[in-house]
């Protein structure tokens, strides 16, 4: 029988306050409150509406933010059977499977083609692997972005530089102890 790692709970929006259990894994390391509540007021003016990816998902905190915000679609993407069952459950239970979406797929292989370019993405891997600079290069490819996404990004605190696309500009960026966050927007470049 898997672990209980504890509970986490949503900040805002239609699910305020509720509350969902997470299974103990290896390298899961769930968004504190505070970063999610600091990052979802970063990203009060373009959330309702938006289609998202939940990118190394986990425990999915994140991307169920996002729904109970107003987003109209999340997908979660995670390489764990346990989170992704899981978080499954947790769709079903809040009458939440037809926003979403959840994938078992390990993002260490190429990933697939986006079933449909998003607006705003979330990235919190596995810290001290490399994962954010590869996720880069993934999505300066086609079809992966809509014009002026966001792109959130979660890291060691000592992770200080990362080589971006030269038409993604940082808008915002903390650290919270060893942790630190940021915010960035793919500009749509000039020419588009």
């Amino acid at each position: 029988m898997a672990r209980k790692f504890g509970k986490l709970r949503i900040i805002a929006g239609e699910w305020r306050g509720r509350q969902f259990e997470v299974i103990a894994q290896p390298d899961l390391r769930p968004t504190p409150d505070k970063i999610r509540e600091t990052l979802f007021n970063w990203l009060q003016h373009v959330i309702a509406g938006a289609c998202c990816l939940d990118l190394f998902a986990g425990t999915g905190a994140l991307g169920l933010e996002a729904l109970s915000r107003g987003a109209s679609h999340v997908t979660f993407i995670d390489n764990s059977p346990v989170a992704a069952k899981q978080l499954k459950q947790v769709l079903e239970g809040w009458n939440a499977t037809e926003r979403s979406t959840v994938h078992l797929y390990d993002v260490r292989h190429k990933l697939a083609v986006p079933p449909r370019p998003y607006d705003i993405v979330f990235l919190d891997p596995p810290f001290g692997f490399g994962y954010l600079q590869a996720m880069c290069d993934v999505f300066i490819q086609p079809g992966w972005l809509n014009p002026n996404a966001y792109i959130y990004m979660e890291s060691e605190s000592t992770l200080r530089e990362l080589k971006l696309p030269d038409n993604w500009e940082l808008i915002k960026q903390k650290i919270s102890g060893n942790v630190c966050y940021r915010l960035l927007r793919a500009c749509q470049a000039a020419s588009e």
